[in-house]
């Protein structure tokens, strides 16, 4: 999707959901865009991955809960370790055993002020593909005294993904604040088929039973109160 027909659809939106529509479109199409996909790109490929700057936006609307993403955004933290392409900031660990990440070489996020950030959280929210992400998917029952074991131990959650801050994990997204950040019915679309997202995510195609699924993402939706402050 080109400049001009993105724009288009930022200002409808904005037009659509906003007061000071064009301020809040033009935060969208010349800041966010800089380093986020925010229409789904025509082409998936290697070459696309591997240059992004920031995680694709198109499905923020499906994926993120409004007011954790209104807080987020005047006040950033890190959520990917060596930012959304980890491996332009790995380097080896003294004893070379261990990758480590050069923090120099992570861009920090912009903060946003109050009324952009709402304006922008707003927009965002209304990125929601059909098909994606199935609503009601997550039964939002109790994961069970096994949940936690299935995400720490079992299905390797904790190897690519930090359970808690301070934890090692380099390559994905730290989940310790999953339950503030995203939808339960996100998680569970992701965790079923990340590649429908993204086809060339890291994230596996895990071959979790359906029950599994439904623990994990109950057991992260807890994952609430030990976001890093």
């Amino acid at each position: 999707m080109n400049t001009t027909s993105l724009r288009a659809i930022l200002a409808a939106l904005a037009f659509t959901l906003l007061p000071g529509a064009a301020h809040s479109a033009d935060l969208l199409s010349q800041q966010c865009v800089a380093c986020h996909a925010i229409a789904k790109p025509e082409k998936a490929s290697l070459e696309r991955i591997l240059e992004r700057k920031g995680p694709d936006l198109y499905y923020a609307g499906a994926k993120f809960n409004q007011e954790w993403l209104v807080a987020w955004l005047q006040n950033p933290t890190t959520i990917r370790p060596g930012g959304a392409m980890f491996l332009h900031a790995v380097k080896a660990g003294a004893d070379r055993a261990v990758d480590t990440i050069d923090a120099a070489k992570v861009a920090p996020h912009p903060k946003l002020s109050a009324a952009d950030a709402k304006a922008a959280a707003e927009l965002l929210m209304a990125l929601k593909p059909d098909g994606l992400v199935t609503p009601g998917a997550h039964k939002g029952e109790p994961g069970g005294s096994m949940a936690s074991m299935l995400f720490s131990k079992l299905r390797g959650c904790t190897s690519c993904h930090a359970a808690k801050p301070g934890d090692a994990p380099l390559s994905g997204p730290e989940l310790y604040s999953a339950g503030a950040r995203l939808q339960p019915d996100f998680m569970l679309a992701y965790m079923k088929d990340p590649q429908r997202f993204d086809p060339h995510t890291w994230m596996p195609t895990l071959g979790l039973t359906d029950a599994d699924m439904q623990k994990l993402t109950s057991y992260m939706s807890t994952l609430k109160n030990q976001e890093k402050k």
